[in-house]
């Protein structure tokens, strides 16, 4: 008897186990979900661009959600506070969202834009399940931000306009194929009228139907109230090169600034660089302009006058002498103004600099200058003779110590070595220089070998 009810024990024991393990295994199947593929949604944060940049503007996008892109695939361009960059796919996929608008700030090392990546075996169930692909799409749109969403209703909303009508009224314009909102409404607060369609149809005499108060109280205040308020003030957040000057200026107020001027007499060098116009065409420069012959004698002056080309470094309270020229020219395009360089000026002759300089400012009229183009200036020079003017106070661009201004070349009366009055080119040049590097006597012999050069343009030569 014993056994027996130990049998039956065990038995019954043997009997809730196995219960309970198929209860547990159905629970871990009704909990463990197995999918073919896994999310692959990836962000493409923005990489750094070089020159310490932070932050862009986007400027154009070259895709939109839902495309499908491969590597390399040109994706969007920004603008740094110097130079456009065009940013390029390292992913294949599909987009599934855009995080900025145009005109907005991008940071460096923050998401851009966010790709679901695909491999080959997602690409055979797509192909092979039109209705999980569906689903998916879906599924993705549905999860794109309230912005989306709002961006994508709005036309609906705004497309739609209702007239209101009576249901005969639009039955009579369906007839006669009338689009209601060509029809001039008489009735209250705009509504449209059967009077209002036969005489749009000419059935009736213009003038039969005569407005509702409603409306003709709107016309009377809209006509009764002349526009005399003033323009409303406007707040536009700085961006692109307006961002790039306030920092830039910003570091130069911090340099103590000492200004120079002289005058030159271009007379000699408008003969000569006529001379030259044939010879220059021959070369690839279709006009040859004043400014590579000021470049040129700025680079031959810095060799004499190396502490004119160099750097400051307060922290180790140093001068770090440059030993290529490479001069800044400001340069006016589109996006405003901006101060590429000229690199190894020292190096080259009056034909290569205007060559390089021609390349420049067509690259920036059409935005295409890199960061490279910006980086490593030593010296700069900015001719706002081409806009007018003749002195100036040219700001220091940090880290350099030194900058000149060149105003507008006039024809003016002068004297001779004869003492008689003879027709001269007359150009003012102002020179700005930090005082805690360089002295008075130092600029003002500095402008002496630029002014030489200039004056007796056969001294090119000699280079």
């Amino acid at each position: 008897m014993a056994a027996h009810l130990l049998r039956n024990s065990a038995k019954s024991w043997l009997l809730n186990s196995c219960r309970q393990s198929l209860i547990r295994q159905q629970q871990l199947k009704r909990w463990l979900h197995l999918t073919p593929c896994l999310d692959k949604n990836v962000s493409f944060n923005l990489s750094d661009i070089g020159e310490g940049i932070r932050e862009v503007t986007v400027k154009e996008w070259f895709v939109k959600v839902g495309d499908t892109v491969e590597q390399f695939d040109n994706l969007c361009e920004v603008q740094s506070d110097k130079a456009s960059v065009t940013i390029t796919s390292r992913y294949d996929g599909t987009i599934t969202k855009i995080h900025h608008k145009i005109d907005e700030i991008a940071l460096v090392g923050k998401p851009l834009v966010d790709f679901d990546v695909k491999d080959d075996e997602d690409g055979d169930d797509s192909s092979s399940d039109g209705s999980s692909s569906s689903g998916s799409s879906s599924s993705s749109s549905s999860s794109t931000s309230s912005g989306d969403v709002e961006e994508s209703t709005a036309p609906v909303s705004e497309g739609r306009v209702i007239i209101p009508a009576t249901p005969s009224v639009r039955r009579l314009a369906k007839e006669h194929k009338l689009d209601l909102s060509q029809v001039p409404a008489t009735g209250k607060n705009g509504r449209v009228l059967k009077g209002d369609i036969l005489e749009y149809l000419g059935e009736v005499p213009k003038g039969t139907n005569v407005p509702h108060p409603t409306i003709s109280n709107k016309t009377e205040k809209s006509v009764a109230s002349p526009v005399s308020a003033p323009p409303a003030d406007r707040v536009e957040a700085l961006k692109g090169v307006r961002k790039a000057m306030l920092k830039s200026m910003s570091e130069s107020l911090k340099i103590p600034h000492f200004a120079y001027s002289d005058e030159i007499d271009m007379t000699n060098l408008v003969q000569f660089r006529n001379q030259l116009q044939a010879a220059a065409k021959e070369n690839g420069v279709p006009k040859l302009t004043f400014m590579p012959f000021c470049i040129k004698a700025a680079s031959i002056a810095l060799s004499k006058f190396p502490i004119v080309n160099s750097s400051l470094d307060l922290g180790n309270e140093s001068i770090i002498y440059k030993g290529a020229h490479n001069i800044s020219v400001a340069i006016d395009t589109p996006q405003g103004l901006v101060v590429p360089n000229i690199k190894n000026c020292q190096a080259k002759s009056v034909i290569e600099i205007a060559r390089d300089l021609n390349t420049l400012v067509e690259r920036g009229r059409t935005g295409s200058l890199t960061p490279k183009d910006f980086a490593d200036g030593t010296f700069s020079l900015s001719n706002i003779g081409v806009v007018g003017g003749t002195y100036t106070h040219p700001c220091i661009m940090a880290p350099q110590v030194a900058i000149g201004a060149m105003g507008r070349t006039k024809a003016v009366p002068r004297f001779n070595d004869k003492d008689e009055i003879v027709k001269a080119h007359i150009m003012s040049v102002s020179w700005s220089a930090d005082h805690r590097v360089i002295d008075g006597v130092t600029m003002a012999s500095f402008s002496n070998v630029w002014k030489q050069h200039l004056e007796q343009p056969a001294l090119f030569l000699l280079q």
